[in-house]
């Protein structure tokens, strides 16, 4: 699609099916500047989206894979949608109304992303449409009640738009007829460089945070607060992402590079900027607005190269990055958090811009 195209438009076509039978669809939004998002009803997944650099030449930034299989064989959540909770909950376990809840252990001794079967593994129904903004998907789906776990009868909306100012939008909201937990987030491996085109350790990052949430070596949050200040987790002044990984501070002791929660400098509830990243080579910059109360960012330090991705490209440790902007992790067991709790007669809302532009 050239950089001449007029209007956006929006196009379906299948995807393979799940084991159990379930036919997958992709749906494909070009908005009228020529960007091109690809959307699976598997998970929710972005599969592919396209932006210009700063000479006007398109690439995908995001990784992924071709083939639905390779998604259901072996994935890191690339481009998925996460929920029922984001991130860690401690333990596999949580505590609502007096009522101890028992989940899914898929990491470690801990619940991550939703459980065994997220919301990144179920087929969620579409709806297309022509929005005044670019072309549009709307995904719902129903999360029963004790799936995962998870007390109440969950229904989800996610509303992807690709806008004509080159931002991919994600709209959530949530109802329940049960008191229960909710934190939906967004977890696209970015590399703006184009993804299959080496690392992200170039990449330069504002995140505007003066804090974040350390963790013990399970990955679980401690409760506390850290100054960033002298840290290696202090991004207030744009730095490369691989300026400081390896560094020997013991705050990165758990992991070979970036997997932690900043708590982003904004009133709770509040929409605003999040972080932004630069890649200097091709000029591309992404934004990443919220109105949620952290940002997860990860470096992509699992990655190992036994991902083929797109293309039939090994992905290898920081070819990719995730900025997911979430609730704190395991906020059900950390009372001086913010709250993720959703009552009956409550909508959970949740909005996530990645917006892109060049320099």
């Amino acid at each position: 699609m050239s950089s001449t195209t007029q209007s956006s438009t929006i196009t379906k076509a299948g995807f393979g099916k799940t084991p159990d039978g379930q036919a997958v669809e992709i749906y494909t939004l070009h908005n009228a500047k020529g960007a091109e998002a690809r959307i699976l009803t598997y998970g929710g997944i972005v599969q592919k989206l396209t932006m210009p650099d700063k000479t006007g030449k398109f690439a995908d930034v995001v990784l992924g894979y071709d083939t639905l299989q390779s998604y259901i064989d072996k994935t890191p959540y690339f481009g998925a949608l996460i929920g029922r909770y984001g991130n860690r909950i401690g333990g596999a376990k949580f505590t609502l109304e007096g009522q101890t809840y028992s989940l899914a252990t898929n990491n470690g001794p801990n619940s991550l992303h939703g459980g065994l079967k997220g919301f990144d593994k179920v087929v969620w129904g579409a709806k297309a449409s022509l929005s005044a903004r670019g072309p549009q998907l709307a995904l719902a789906y129903l999360s029963r009640d004790g799936e995962e776990g998870f007390p109440g009868n969950l229904e989800v909306a996610a509303i992807y738009t690709l806008t004509d100012d080159n931002e991919l939008k994600l709209e959530f909201t949530a109802k329940t007829d049960k008191a229960t937990v909710v934190n939906l987030t967004h977890h696209s491996y970015f590399n703006l460089a184009g993804q299959g085109n080496g690392d992200i350790l170039g990449h330069v990052v504002y995140i505007n945070a003066d804090k974040t949430t350390p963790v013990d070596s399970g990955l679980i949050t401690t409760g506390e607060f850290a100054d960033v200040t002298g840290s290696p987790f202090d991004f207030r002044k744009p730095t490369a992402i691989g300026a400081r990984i390896g560094n020997p501070d013991k705050v990165l002791q758990y992991g070979p590079g970036y997997d932690h929660n900043w708590v982003i400098n904004k009133p709770l509830g509040q929409f605003g900027l999040q972080a932004r990243v630069e890649e200097p080579t091709s000029g591309r910059v992404l934004e990443v607005w919220s109105d949620e109360p952290g940002l997860q960012f990860y470096a992509g330090n699992f990655l190992d190269g036994s991902n083929i991705g797109k293309g039939g490209v090994p992905y290898q440790i920081h070819t990719g990055f995730c900025m997911e902007p979430q609730h704190y992790p395991d906020s059900p067991n950390k009372p001086n958090f913010p709250s993720v709790v959703l009552q009956p007669g409550q909508t959970y809302h949740n909005q996530i811009v990645y917006k892109f532009s060049t320099k």
